[in-house]
């Protein structure tokens, strides 16, 4: 088939665009990288600024470069923001991609009209980037009011593309959760994709040594990830208990710097307010690392894993995090355990050539 992976999230489009051409397809993806992530794609759809002649020359380019985005079997889009402009025109070229393409398909793989409906009902999720129960988060405390999809044309268009594509793919448990009250019979939860080949595994906490705790911080995201809560709760541990660990933490710097530094590590603190594990759990988890971070019961429910429950699950509130960090601290002989199962959990629920195949069935199925 003729595939075409429009927009990036966290190089999920491009690493299911090796795995689709491993199998046989013939895949094209187009997008801006991730921005400052340099994520690979096969058309560079990067907007160089939004003053008034570099908007022109952006606009033009896409016109000319979506002249040669027809007849694919399948398209698909990262979510209804997929291209660096106005939810209007945005709207206007998925239009354009499901006259000229087989079949369109809309992937919730980040914020949307849905998510921040079930963020903001307080009933959905026990917490949320926005709320904990019903008391706004740090990030909640400052966006609350800056919610710009509901009641908008934001709103509207995410509606329409959700009505009229094919299928809607969501890569994490929240998003599939905030899109099957409406469109179950639609709609697929399919993992994330990780290509296993490109990371050294190697299982931690067999060499006596004292474990290396990991956190990357960036600066523009810090609440929003709840990396601010971590790091605060970390060095209240590492007071505790000085001489039991070390602490590696970055901050804002180049990915593949990030991901070395990581590697030489063993315990790596990501995301509270997830209920799922993130691209970059995902690469930890892979590598070794124990991931203290989103891993809830209704995750392993809906991949249907009953037995390895690998993942360091935190409530968001610092007490929770600190018995949990304690935990581990007092129990450091369990981190061999945690970090092949981690590598195994990995492997089964996230390969990338497996996940291409269910995205394959999903899309032939529609």
């Amino acid at each position: 088939m003729r595939i075409l992976l429009l927009g990036e999230c966290s190089n999920l489009h491009s690493t299911l665009a090796d795995g689709l051409r491993i199998l046989g397809h013939d895949v094209t993806v187009a997008s801006d990288g991730s921005k400052w992530m340099g994520n690979d794609r096969d058309i560079d759809i990067s907007r160089s600024g939004y003053d008034f002649l570099p908007s022109i020359k952006y606009l033009a380019s896409l016109h000319k470069t979506f002249r040669t985005f027809r007849n694919f079997d399948i398209v698909q889009i990262k979510n209804p923001l997929f291209l660096d402009l106005k939810i209007s025109r945005n709207l206007s070229f998925f239009h354009y991609l499901k006259k000229h393409n087989a079949k369109v398909f809309l992937g919730a793989f980040g914020t949307d009209y849905f998510w921040e409906k079930s963020c903001f009902d307080k009933k959905t999720f026990k917490y949320s980037d926005y709320y904990i129960g019903n008391i706004p988060t740090n990030f909640g405390t400052t966006n609350i009011l800056q919610n710009d999809w509901s009641g908008t044309k934001k709103q509207e268009a995410n509606i329409e593309m959700a009505d009229s594509c094919d299928g809607i793919i969501a890569c994490l448990y929240e998003y599939y959760k905030s899109y099957e009250p409406y469109y179950k019979n639609k709609l697929a939860y399919i993992p994330l994709p990780i290509n296993t080949s490109l990371l050294d595994y190697k299982q931690k906490g067999n060499d006596g040594e004292k474990p290396k705790f990991f956190i990357g911080i960036q600066k523009d995201r810090s609440e929003y990830k709840g990396t601010d809560i971590l790091y605060k709760v970390l060095l209240k541990i590492h007071e505790k208990y000085p001489d039991e660990l070390f602490i590696n933490m970055v901050e804002s710097i180049p990915l593949s710097q990030y991901v070395k530094i990581m590697s030489e590590s063993d315990v790596l603190l990501d995301q509270i307010y997830s209920y799922t594990p993130g691209m970059n759990g995902l690469i930890a988890m892979a590598q070794g690392l124990v991931l203290v971070g989103g891993g809830e019961p209704e995750m392993y429910e809906l991949i249907n894993e009953h037995e390895n429950f690998p993942i360091i699950n935190v409530y968001p509130s610092e007490e929770d995090i600190f018995d949990k960090l304690e935990d581990l601290i007092i129990n450091k002989n369990d981190i061999p355990n945690l970090s092949s199962n981690s590598h195994d959990f990995v492997q089964k629920h996230h390969d990338y050539v497996k996940v291409a195949q269910q995205y394959l069935y999903f899309w032939n199925s529609k």
